[in-house]
């Protein structure tokens, strides 16, 4: 059962703690002073690593503008975009009655699924809902995945190229939507 202390969890502390435990036993004698607490050069307690980093973070978030009512950072909007042609690449694909691999026609029942979900997805892009944009980060890690592992088995060089502009195009949406998901879960101010 995990402890919750401000937010966050002791299982961290309850490892520190056992690691102490495990070192040489030395004990200071019950007449010598307990060691001070060393001081920066400035005269100021060192921060914590955890500190420090909270402190970076805060800054970030200090920098973050909410979003107006109807704005839509840039990098949503392109993958707005992104979802509507893959959406739309489906639906020409199967009417064009391209084959699998094996030989056949893909499945009706999965396609339409799966054109579906995209579609929803494109929706809340162009809404700048949270839950669409991190859905769209998750297609983005299978997308790189997939093309990663085709890039292995590829013996074009002109295919190889393409493959590898793709991975390079999913990864940088991807960077940039992260400042877009943190903008997009920032409260509103109510006046």
């Amino acid at each position: 059962m995990r402890r919750w202390v401000n937010g966050r969890s002791s299982v961290g502390r309850r490892a520190r703690r056992r690691s102490a435990a495990r070192a040489p036993r030395t004990a200071p004698s019950p007449s010598a002073p307990a060691p001070a607490p060393a001081t920066a050069p400035t005269g100021e307690a060192p921060a914590s690593r955890g500190s420090r980093t909270e402190a970076k973070d805060a800054a970030a978030r200090a920098k973050l503008v909410p979003l107006a009512e109807g704005e839509r950072p840039r990098p949503v909007t392109v993958a707005f975009f992104v979802v509507i042609v893959q959406a739309l690449l489906n639906v020409v694909t199967y009417l064009a009655g391209v084959q699998l691999a094996g030989g056949g026609a893909p499945p009706l029942a999965p396609l339409v699924a799966y054109t579906f979900l995209l579609l929803v997805t494109a929706y809340g892009l162009w809404r700048a809902r949270y839950w669409a944009v991190l859905g769209t980060q998750a297609l983005l890690v299978l997308t790189i995945l997939v093309l990663s592992l085709w890039l292995v088995t590829t013996t074009s060089v002109l295919v190889g190229a393409v493959i590898v502009a793709l991975i390079v195009g999913a990864g940088l949406l991807f960077w940039y939507l992260i400042k877009a998901m943190a903008r997009i879960q920032m409260p509103t101010t109510r006046r």
